[in-house]
């Protein structure tokens, strides 16, 4: 790369007015369709003070809605269908500077608390770095937007927004094969599909015991929408011709890991809401009276991160092998999960004990059976 398109990256990443515009009014939009329009109202897990926060899940209307204006507004004229492509750096810089400022004033908001509440209280360990990146709150609020569904909402909402933009951009080029469109139908279908399933996402572990930090805020509102589309701007750039074998290949690894992933999901959240309803047509085997070991939970003890891999995987493999640029998502995952699964662990075996130790023995394995 030369000086000269060295600095025309370095002015793009810049942050922008008409970029924050965007941003706001894609955000204020959320806002007043999460309040306005209706939606199923799903009650949370039950918290250490035995209290419930309920969700309106109404994220599948919201983005059904927004799809139908941004027709409307691309048939007019009034915007173009790769305004979001056009911006991508610009709203990448913008977006991760809001994401900042909104963690300073979490975590200024949260030390100043005085909510007894196991979502408002403030569980502060007296280490800044630590506070402000894992968050002080479990559930902060902002006039009366639970701020960690919404993220989360944002975030993938986003995710989709930049592919549809991005398959524009392709479209007036002329470079729509069957790798963009693999691409853009799994990506489309796992986003759909999770704003159907959304109230799923209250019973998650995000949901339940990660504090509202930097890590939630930057992964939500950045890390999703800016690197899960890295193999779409890839294909953008870059013309693969995916042979019909590989493409096969592709779907089944997809599928697969679909069917794995949503049914691994579907079967804890269910189980949660009645410990009692059958499993794979059985009744639930529980040890302890509190740990599913029917079903995936039976074949391993995070076998939902495996489901998830594949999916990522599935992303990425319309790019190719000619780079690891596009490999990024399901290789960063593969560390995420890791970790993830590790903590897990260890909060699982305090908090469970003995109960953890039986549940590891019947299920040894951790992610993937006969491997880890």
């Amino acid at each position: 790369m030369d000086a000269a398109a060295a600095a025309g990256v370095l002015a793009a990443l810049a942050p922008s007015w008409s970029a924050a515009v965007v941003l706001a009014s894609y955000l204020a939009y959320l806002a007043a369709a999460g309040a306005l329009l209706p939606g199923k109202l799903v009650a949370g897990a039950v918290l250490p003070d035995s209290s419930r926060l309920h969700y309106r899940c109404n994220g599948l209307l919201s983005l059904l809605l927004l799809l139908g204006l941004s027709a409307l507004g691309v048939y007019t004229g009034w915007m173009t269908p790769t305004v979001v492509a056009d911006r991508g750096l610009e709203l990448l810089s913008t977006t991760f500077t809001f994401s900042v400022i909104v963690s300073f004033l979490l975590y200024y908001t949260g030390l100043r608390s005085r909510h007894q509440s196991s979502s408002l209280k403030p569980h502060a360990t007296g280490s800044f770095i630590e506070d402000w990146w894992f968050g002080v709150q479990l559930n902060p609020h902002f006039m009366r937007v639970d701020l960690k569904f919404f993220f989360i909402r944002a975030g993938m909402m986003a995710w989709l927004f930049i592919n549809l933009s991005l398959l524009a951009k392709s479209y007036l080029a002329g470079s729509v094969n069957r790798a963009v469109i693999l691409y853009q139908f799994f990506c489309g279908w796992y986003i759909i599909d999770y704003f159907i399933h959304e109230e799923f996402m209250t019973s998650t572990w995000d949901i339940i015991a990660e504090r509202l930090g930097f890590m939630l805020v930057f992964g939500d509102l950045v890390f999703i929408p800016f690197t899960f589309t890295i193999q779409g701007w890839w294909l953008l750039r870059n013309k693969v011709e995916l042979p019909l074998l590989a493409s096969v290949a592709n779907c089944i690894i997809f599928l697969i890991g679909y069917l794995v992933f949503r049914g691994a999901n579907k079967q804890k959240h269910l189980f949660k809401k009645d410990p009692k309803a059958p499993i794979w047509g059985k009744p639930p085997k529980v040890v302890g009276g509190k740990l599913l070991v029917s079903g995936y939970w039976g074949i391993a003890r995070h076998c939902n991160y495996l489901g998830d891999l594949l999916l990522a995987l599935s992303f990425s493999l319309p790019c190719g092998a000619s780079s690891v640029i596009p490999y990024f998502y399901p290789t960063y995952l593969l560390i995420l999960l890791i970790w993830r699964e590790r903590r897990d662990e260890a909060r699982c075996s305090e908090k469970y004990k003995d109960i953890w130790a039986e549940y590891c023995k019947l299920v040894p394995w951790r992610i993937l059976p006969y491997v880890y």
